[in-house]
């Protein structure tokens, strides 16, 4: 099977390896092959993203797109709505699996923050409650900055690789078990694939 993978930004490209690497115990046999289209920035959307889906189908058995919510603009209000969203600009396709990161791919490495604390040199404590909640005024990736920022490392946030850095070696369901729009991204996959779901 072939998906493609549609995504924004390099944080996510690095995402790409961690995936894999989740992914291959689990489809023992059935590893899909995961074609990469990574974005500068924001995902297409409207009529343009109809045109990438219906392109990249004629190559590959399934389209997954991922989102942030958060995109700079409040032009989605959760990852229902953004999910929505692209299935109405896609329109009635069964083999497009539309998915976003509430409110940023940052949420998911929330669940990791003993891993922030340590490249970062600080002592703060996590956001509380669910990594997802985390919102548009002050957005996963902007908290994780200002850890970086003020730790005692005294250095910037550099999403690709400060990110590889913090999964580095994780198993993506501890991020799962706490980030209901990344367990429902990691579903889809092993769903398409015939693996079990994470429950």
């Amino acid at each position: 099977m072939k998906i493609a993978f549609i995504a924004e930004g390099r944080t996510e490209k690095v995402f790409g390896r961690h995936l894999v690497r989740f992914l291959e115990p689990r489809l023992a046999g059935g590893m899909p092959r995961l074609s990469p289209h990574i974005y500068d920035g924001r995902i297409p959307t409207g009529e343009r993203l109809k045109r990438v889906v219906e392109r990249l189908l004629n190559e590959a058995d399934a389209v997954i797109a991922l989102t942030d919510v958060y995109t700079g603009t409040r032009e989605f209000v959760n990852a229902t709505h953004a999910k929505e969203k692209m299935r109405e600009w896609v329109g009635p396709e069964g083999r497009f699996h539309p998915h976003a990161a509430q409110h940023d791919f940052e949420a998911w490495l929330l669940p990791y923050w003993p891993d922030i604390q340590r490249l970062s040199g600080s002592n703060r404590t996590a956001p509380p409650g669910n990594p997802e909640a985390v919102n548009h005024d002050n957005p996963p990736a902007h908290r994780i900055g200002d850890v970086f920022r003020t730790g005692a490392a005294r250095r910037s946030y550099v999403k690709p690789r400060d990110a590889h850095r913090i999964l580095e070696g994780k198993d993506l369901a501890i991020a799962a078990a706490r980030c209901g729009e990344l367990k429902a991204l990691l579903n889809t996959i092993l769903s398409l694939c015939g693996g079990d779901l994470i429950p």
